[in-house]
């Protein structure tokens, strides 16, 4: 059997299992634990979203709460029931068609991301021309501004009031499905042409165009498909929590996808998964320290936001002991695995030889 059919067989087995783990936790965990194994597929989306953006592009963006936030209106407002919308929008009636309009969940999440590519594109023509730090800034203006725009457009948006009682169809196979697919499109995009030509931006953006490369064309490329991602997942989040709004998508939603993509690695799709597991399952564990304790004799009152400071610590122990992450720029495949244990096993057969 050569390496492909290897592979297939293998990634198919691994699909088995991972649909019979999520059958098994659909009908065995309760609500909290399923909450948190969505929200690890949604986070692994927006990682990976991010990291093609800035680990594979080398673009430092932080605009990403911004294409979440289009996505997730976009899509809540397609789900909705037509009576629903009546009753909900309260200050100014929601504008024609949106009012009458309804859409499969499917093409719903479709649109939320489209339109949040949309908007990317938009930005990205002025905004691509600058680099490094004023790129970030820029880009964080940009997720301010829809986040404002978003507060006083009460016909589209319902205005400071977000939109409730939007229908829960995010959940466990809706949001691993789309997962498969985004780390599906994202593994094949970065092993073609186009994303060796990513990686050689990334890397010396000067030796790239003096090699006839169009830099600016493939940084609008890449980072109109991460937004589109990145609105991906919002649809999927709004969905899923529910309760959208304005504040719901400010700088903090950003930094906690900033913090799973670092932690996993910046140029690593395996690592952009691991990542998910890890920041998510600590950004719940940590609510423990917000609750008052009792430790002995000793009362400890809770502290909000304490869960915040200890993520930002962890955040800088990263960056300053282990900059490249968890995987830095490795990926995780059946490759490494293999040759792995061959390597081990020559190991202890040079072991007994000297024996």
């Amino acid at each position: 059997m050569n390496n492909r059919s290897r592979d297939l067989a293998l990634n198919s087995l691994a699909l088995a299992a991972l649909a019979a783990f999520l059958y098994w936790a659909h009908t065995s965990f309760d609500g909290y634990k399923i909450q948190i194994l969505n929200l690890i597929a949604v986070n692994a989306i927006l990682a990976l979203s991010l990291n093609l953006i800035y680990g594979f592009t080398g673009m430092f963006s932080l605009g990403h709460a911004g294409f979440m936030a289009l996505g997730a209106y976009t899509s809540a407002i397609l789900i909705l029931p037509s009576a629903q919308k009546q009753m909900m929008w309260i200050i100014e009636p929601l504008i024609w068609p949106l009012s009458v309009m309804n859409a499969p969940f499917f093409v719903a999440v479709l649109a939320g991301g489209l339109v949040a590519a949309f908007f990317a594109l938009l930005i990205a023509i002025p905004v691509l021309r600058l680099g490094g730090d004023y790129l970030g800034i820029a880009t964080l203006g940009f997720s301010e501004i829809i986040r404002v725009v978003l507060t006083n457009l009460n016909f589209i948006t319902n205005g400071a009031l977000g939109i409730k009682g939007i229908p829960s169809y995010a959940n466990l196979w809706w949001n691993y499905g789309w997962l498969l697919l985004t780390t599906f499109f994202i593994v094949r995009l970065i092993n073609s042409n186009f994303g060796n030509v990513l990686k050689a931006i990334r890397d010396d953006e000067i030796a790239a165009k003096n090699m006839g490369i169009n830099t600016f064309f493939y940084r609008v490329l890449s980072f109109t498909i991460g937004a589109f991602f990145a609105g991906v997942g919002g649809a999927l989040l709004g969905s899923l929590v529910t309760t959208i709004d304005p504040m719901m998508f400010r700088f903090v939603l950003t930094f906690n996808i900033l913090m799973i993509t670092v932690t996993g690695g910046l140029g690593s799709i395996s690592g952009s998964i691991i990542g998910s597991v890890v920041i998510t399952v600590l950004l719940e564990w940590l609510r423990i320290v917000e609750s008052p304790m009792t430790i002995g004799s000793f009362a400890i009152p809770g502290i909000p936001g304490m869960r915040m400071v200890i993520f930002s610590l962890a955040l800088i122990l990263i960056i300053l002991f282990r900059r490249e992450g968890i995987m830095g720029m490795r990926e995780l495949s059946w490759d490494m695995l293999f040759s792995r244990g061959s390597r081990a096993r020559n190991h202890d057969e040079e072991g007994e030889d000297r024996r």
